[in-house]
């Protein structure tokens, strides 16, 4: 589902826009809202986040949400019956995004078996590099989720294709080194870094960390495959709920397609 969402969006040529939210942020019961309005406001795909005690990649405004999250009683088999909430109600494809941890406390064969269950297609887990557990690689890509990798700038052109093996459903470009967060400008590199990692692989590349303004997704769709928006996503939680985060991601929707 999720590559068909992104040849979807290119048939039209137009980029996939990906919003990601942290289940359980703001109130324990309010994902299901969140997710529903991202769908409607014109997500191709949703990252769910599963909070997590230690966020090492994410930046202030992700990490809080994960923080609150867990504080108010979130846990993984919560994020899934979220899902099952969400997949009875609307079928966009959701990437669950996650660290190594929370799933192997869970166990990785009854998580890939329960979020399958649950309406999940894809995974990205953020601490697990290419290479670096074949056992723990091999069954998640024999399951049916994708597996969705990350490249970041420092990743030498030539090492992109054996970084991306495995890998299915799109490639997460991170387009600046860091944490996320939002950012008041995209780096003047972009579009050439894009065009040679596309070249590199079979798979969509989305570029995400850092799009807060409509301006600057209409700037990444231009140039990718598909535009990722997480922190922005939270703020405007913060600022209005799941109505603001509709309203948000639509005005994100309405730049790209211009």
């Amino acid at each position: 589902m999720i590559s068909r969402a992104f040849a979807a969006r290119r048939a039209r040529g137009q980029a996939a826009l990906v919003p990601y939210v942290t289940a359980g942020y703001p109130e324990r019961g309010s994902t299901l809202a969140v997710m529903e309005a991202l769908a409607d406001a014109g997500s191709d795909v949703i990252e769910l986040g599963v909070p997590f005690s230690d966020p090492l990649a994410d930046g202030p405004t992700i990490q809080h949400a994960s923080f609150v999250s867990i504080g108010k009683g979130t846990t993984v088999r919560g994020v899934l019956d979220d899902l099952t909430a969400f997949r009875a109600r609307r079928d966009t494809p959701v990437v669950l995004f996650t660290y190594l941890n929370p799933l192997l406390r869970y166990g990785l064969t009854a998580f890939l078996r329960d979020a399958g269950a649950a309406g999940a297609q894809g995974l990205l887990v953020t601490d697990l590099p290419g290479g670096s557990d074949p056992r723990i690689e091999a069954e998640i890509t024999s399951s049916p989720l994708d597996l969705i990798r990350l490249v970041a700038p420092t990743t030498p052109i030539e090492r992109v294709p054996e970084v991306a093996k495995g890998g299915s459903g799109f490639l997460y470009y991170i387009s600046r080194m860091g944490v996320t967060g939002t950012r008041t400008e995209l780096r003047t590199e972009l579009a050439a870094e894009v065009g040679r990692i596309r070249a590199a692989v079979d798979v969509p590349v989305a570029v995400g960390f850092g799009i807060s303004s409509p301006e600057q997704a209409a700037a990444v769709a231009a140039v990718a495959d598909g535009v990722v928006v997480g922190s922005a996503i939270i703020q405007a939680l913060d600022r209005g709920g799941a109505a603001e985060a509709g309203r948000f991601l639509a005005s994100l929707r309405a730049g790209m397609d211009r």
